[in-house]
């Protein structure tokens, strides 16, 4: 089963009298606890493929399945549902309500759930609090906290639902470097550790390098395709005609070696990309 699966997916957007294409035949899917980054230059259509695996947007054509569940023809009920229980959100900004305690901001998405008593609701906001170490901070604000301790509130608020699916949108565009690389090293190991599928909206070369997937996206076409095996990478540029799934095909190749060790950024992705987002040695025999 996939978790997300994408199919000849296309999203118009209508500026005055101008039609404006933003992403166009996208075709993909990922497998559960996939660590996968979405990157691109800024207008690439990377922040609207994540928008539309949230749910948050519609395409204009195409189908997008959650669960193997098309989610393609629901009303907005349905998708803020679906959101409440399956998807997780963590965004650049925090987004944390500057009145409510870090237990309580973390609490806010299971307020409406009926299904859960106040005792089961506190317990699991204990529970992810400390798996984000942030047990002694449960009282604090948002304003008593650092922005590494904020983001960290925002990732325990985004997996209080045990979501399938966690997207994150630049989530370390806001933090210094060392407080970045603590917060990719948490959500890394909350990906081994919970199975919890990551998908990251990014221009951080840190994400990238630390992903297991990557998909590169130009002019909203899917430009290139990377995915990590046994600690090495195997990278291809995508051709339109070609369906993509998040499976080894023969279309990869030319694996880099890469640091055996996954905390370690490994650069072989990242070389692999110029400035025009190419495979520099996809065509080389």
């Amino acid at each position: 089963m996939k978790v997300v699966r994408i199919d000849h997916v296309y999203k118009d957007y209508q500026l005055g009298e101008q039609k404006v294409q933003a992403l166009k035949d996208i075709t993909l899917a990922f497998d559960p606890g996939v660590f996968l980054a979405i990157a691109g230059p800024s207008g690439s259509g990377k922040t609207t493929l994540l928008n539309l695996i949230g749910c948050i947007d519609t395409p204009s054509s195409g189908k997008i399945y959650i669960n193997e569940k098309d989610v393609s023809g629901r009303t907005p009920n349905q998708l803020a549902d679906l959101r409440a229980r399956t998807i997780g959100f963590i965004f650049q900004t925090f987004n944390l309500l500057p009145v409510l305690s870090a237990a309580e901001n973390v609490e806010y998405p299971l307020l409406h759930r009926r299904d859960m008593s106040v005792a089961e609701r506190r317990e699991r906001v204990a529970y992810f609090l400390d798996i984000v170490g942030l047990a002694k901070f449960a009282s604090h604000r948002p304003n008593q906290l650092s922005g590494g301790q904020r983001q960290r509130v925002a990732i325990a608020r985004a997996l209080v639902i045990k979501p399938a699916i966690v997207l994150a949108d630049e989530p370390t565009a806001n933090l210094d470097h060392k407080t970045g690389e603590e917060i990719l090293l948490l959500m890394k190991r909350i990906n081994r550790k919970l199975k919890t599928t990551f998908i990251f909206s990014t221009h951080d070369r840190r994400v990238i390098a630390k992903a297991d997937r990557l998909v590169r996206v130009e002019d909203g076409e899917i430009a290139l395709l990377g995915k990590r095996s046994s600690g090495k990478w195997s990278l291809a540029r995508h051709r339109p005609t070609e369906a993509v799934v998040d499976e080894p095909a023969s279309a990869l190749a030319n694996e880099e070696p890469a640091v055996n060790d996954d905390e370690k950024q490994d650069s072989a992705p990242i070389e692999a990309l110029d400035s025009n987002g190419e495979n520099r040695n996809a065509d080389q025999k």
